[in-house]
Formats: structure tokens, C-alpha cells, sequence
């Protein structure tokens, strides 16, 4: 029976990448692949499904529950950024200072300043999309590419390796371990520097690579393309006020000294609230954004409302994913996992980025992967001697590197929405999302053991 158990748990996961392949939705094939693993491993079926899915310390509803807040404001802030047209002047900005033939590094800064500034991985892909397409046709780039650019600017440094991002990972983290939302912040800046750095490079040598083939821009069957016009958005400095704002609130723990008084209560309080205090800053970018752009202020609930809206379904699929692994880790294969890397007398930086790459493969899911891992495992890291910060920061970056397997949801929301197949884009797609970032794990755990925090 220990067999067939250990054989359910990998034929779930197989299960799981072969239904996203084929685009199954991705909250019906974590359930399934869930019965899998509870059926092959002879558990309970009330129980495995109502409180290791649903409602355990790491069911797919207690995840929605505590970090709904941060995904709603995340997504309210990217509406009220997009429906002013405030994403697309910052990005017609970096048009007219660096040409239309750098449109992989206009999306990449764009998605970037977005994603850091709070607005949802999901949302930005929506948000940038339409411009793209403009600037593709322009300079004749592959979508393929593309899609390697979002990837790149949304789903790789802001989300895991800036300092203060908000984001659901640097956030599950800090909340878990007690750490603040820029912890170590010379390894989050090295990190940054090495997907940054090999990123571009990849994606300017891919668009070189691909005009010598004479490969080009093909426009998708539903892509609506219109001439680019600026006239009517909001000026430049106007629309990254809010982000700036956003930023500086959320960074603002670790930059204004402790006092006493009302302002060093008021940091006190930022400082000990990791999922509250980035969502109270995405709500104050919110109301700013309201306050500047008249456009959506006459329309402010329909805005806020569909911001709302929007937070769900990304909400809800990293949820079922983590609902999945909620399940997994109360099988006697996975307890066995952890037995075998605890003691596996490798060093334990390198034993700590090997379980949270494999669970977060596992899950598909970089927030998934580290909610079980900070759940499970991260205090026995703390225990052999390792810096809670280092913790935070190694392993939040490492999440980030095979959680994008073809099953990844972020992954398959990007190709629905470009019109591409796994077959066409996945390859630039990975190298951005899974190779780059371990490297960028490996350079930070060198770091960290010369000393670097």
C-alpha cells in the first residue's frame, strides 16, 4: 500500500501538469488530482476534503480568508490604474524615452513599476496586454517574447526578490517568520540584480535571434489592434505618483527611525502587520488615484467594484492549489519528504532551497509551495542556525523558480490571454521564470553564507 500511495502522489502531480497543458481549469484539476492522492493513500475522504482541502491550517479557504484583503486591494489598485490610463501613460512615457524597438524592456519596466507598486500579477497582464500589441506591431517582435517579458517584469523580482514588495509571497513569508516585507535586503537587491540582468539579456538576444530568422509579429485571432493614442491620458507625473505613493508607504517601516509618539505607533504597527499594512497602502494609491484622475472618479464604485471582481479568480486558483498541497502534506510520503531532507547532513541553505523547489513544483504555485513550506518546515531551518531573514528571503526567491511548470496558474492565465499555446511561448517562459530564478537562488545562498544580509 506504501507503494501505491508514493505512486498517487506523483501520478497526481502528473495528473495535474497534464490537465493544465490542456487547459482544464485549474481549480477543477486540483481537486481532482487531490482524490487522487486521498484515494491511493487510503485517507478519509470527509475529512482530507473538508479540512486538509477547505478548511485546515492549510486549506484552500483559510489561505482565501487571510490574504483576501491584500489580492482585493491589489486588484482595486490595478483598475484604478488602468481604467484612468495611468499604466498606459507610464508605459507611453518609457515609449517616447526609449523607442519602440525596446518594447520587451518597456514591458518588462512597466509590469515591473506595477507589480512593485502592489497591482496583481493578473491584473497587470490584463492591463498591459492591449499596449503591447501596439508596440509589437511597431517593432515586429514574436508574441513569444512577449509573453517572456511579461513574465519577466511581473512574475519574477517584484513578486519574490524587491525589498517591501507586496506581494502574496514576500508576505506569506514575513507574516510566517515574524520578518519584515524587506528582509535581507542585500540579498533581495542581488537577487533582483540577477534576473534583471540575465532577463534582459535573454530577451534583447532571443528579439535579435528571431529578426534574423525573420520571424515577426502575428497578430492572435481576437486581438483588437488600434493606432496608440496618448492625448487623453493622464500626464506622466500624475500617474506614478500613486505608485511611488504605494511604494513608500509599504517600505516606510524600514526607513523612518523607531520614535515614540503617534507616527512611531503608527510604524509599530506597519512594521508587525505584513498582509494589513501593504493592503491599507494599496487603499490609500487607491483613494489617491481617485483624488487625481477625474475619469474614474465619476465612475468610482463601477472601478472599485470590478477591482474587486477581479481579485477572485486569481485569488481562488492559487487557493484550490494550496487546498491541493493541503492534502498532500498530511500523506506519510510527504512526512517522509520532510524526514529525509531534514536529515540529509546536506548544508542546510542547500537542503532549504531543495524542499521549497520541490513543493513548490509540486503545487505549481510559488504562494502555494511557501505557505506549505513556512507551515511545515521553516522553523526547523531556524533551528539549525540559519537567519530568519535569510529563511524569509532564500526561500521566497527559491519558491519562485520551478512553481512555474506548465501547470502554473499564472502561467496558463498568460497564454489564454496572449492566444498562445504551451507549444509556442512556454520555452522563453521558462527560461524566465525557472532557470534565471535558480540562479538568482544559488548567487543569493553564496551570499548569504559569505555574510550578506
Amino acid at each position: 500500500m506504501e507503494i501505491i500511495g508514493y505512486l498517487g502522489l506523483i501520478g497526481s502531480v502528473a495528473l495535474l501538469i497534464w490537465m493544465a497543458l490542456r487547459g482544464v481549469d485549474i481549480m477543477f484539476a486540483a481537486i481532482l488530482s487531490a482524490l487522487v492522492v486521498i484515494i491511493t493513500n487510503v485517507m478519509p475522504l470527509a475529512d482530507s476534503l473538508l479540512t486538509g482541502f477547505a478548511a485546515g491550517p492549510l486549506g484552500a479557504f483559510t489561505f482565501a480568508g487571510k490574504f483576501f484583503f491584500l489580492f482585493a486591494a491589489g486588484a482595486i489598485f490595478g483598475r484604478a490604474m488602468g481604467d484612468s490610463g495611468a499604466a498606459a501613460s507610464i508605459a507611453m512615457a518609457l515609449v517616447r524615452k526609449l523607442g519602440a524597438d525596446k518594447a520587451l524592456i518597456i514591458t518588462t519596466l512597466a509590469c515591473a513599476a506595477l507589480t512593485y507598486g502592489g497591482v496583481v500579477v493578473f491584473v497587470v497582464i490584463f492591463a498591459v496586454y492591449p499596449l503591447g500589441l501596439q508596440l509589437l506591431r511597431e517593432a515586429d517582435i514574436p508574441k513569444r517574447l512577449f509573453c517572456a517579458a511579461l513574465a519577466l517584469g511581473a512574475g519574477t523580482f517584484t513578486l519574490t526578490a524587491l525589498p517591501g514588495t507586496p506581494s502574496i509571497h514576500n508576505a506569506i513569508s514575513a507574516s510566517a517568520l515574524g520578518t519584515s516585507l524587506t528582509a535581507a535586503p542585500g540579498l533581495s537587491l542581488l537577487a533582483a540584480a540577477v534576473m534583471i540582468g540575465l532577463g534582459i539579456w535573454y530577451l534583447e538576444y532571443q528579439r535579435v535571434q528571431a529578426k534574423a530568422a525573420g520571424e515577426g509579429f502575428v497578430p492572435g485571432p481576437r486581438d483588437v489592434l488600434q493606432e496608440a493614442a496618448d492625448d487623453n491620458l493622464p500626464t506622466w507625473g500624475a500617474a506614478v505618483l500613486p505608485l511611488f505613493v504605494v511604494i513608500g508607504l509599504i517600505i516606510s517601516p524600514r526607513l523612518v527611525p523607531s520614535s515614540g509618539g503617534q507616527l512611531g505607533e503608527l510604524m509599530a504597527f506597519a512594521g508587525s502587520q505584513p498582509i494589513m499594512w501593504p493592503s491599507i497602502s494599496l487603499g490609500i494609491g487607491t483613494i489617491l488615484c481617485l483624488g487625481l484622475f477625474r475619469n474614474i472618479r465619476e465612475t468610482a464604485f463601477t472601478t472599485l467594484g470590478n477591482g474587486t471582481n477581479d481579485s477572485l479568480m486569481p485569488m481562488l486558483n492559487s487557493a484550490a492549489i494550496i487546498g491541493y498541497g493541503g492534502v498532500v502534506v498530511q500523506t506519510a510520503g510527504f512526512q517522509q519528504f520532510g524526514d529525509i531532507v531534514m536529515n540529509s547532513g546536506l548544508p542546510p541553505l542547500l537542503s532549504l532551497f531543495g524542499s521549497i523547489s520541490i513543493i513548490s513544483a509540486i503545487t505549481g504555485s510559488a504562494s502555494g509551495g511557501l505557505q506549505i513550506f513556512m507551515q511545515t518546515m521553516a522553523q526547523d531551518y531556524i533551528a539549525m542556525g540559519l537567519d530568519p531573514e535569510v529563511v524569509h528571503r532564500v526561500a521566497t526567491v527559491a519558491a519562485g523558480g520551478f512553481d512555474s511548470l506548465p501547470h502554473c496558474g499564472a502561467v496558463i492565465t498568460m497564454l489564454t490571454i496572449t492566444q498562445l499555446t504551451h507549444k509556442e511561448a512556454y520555452r522563453d517562459t521558462a527560461v524566465i521564470t525557472v532557470v534565471i530564478p535558480v540562479i538568482a537562488t544559488l548567487t543569493i545562498m553564496v551570499a548569504a553564507t559569505l555574510g550578506v544580509r
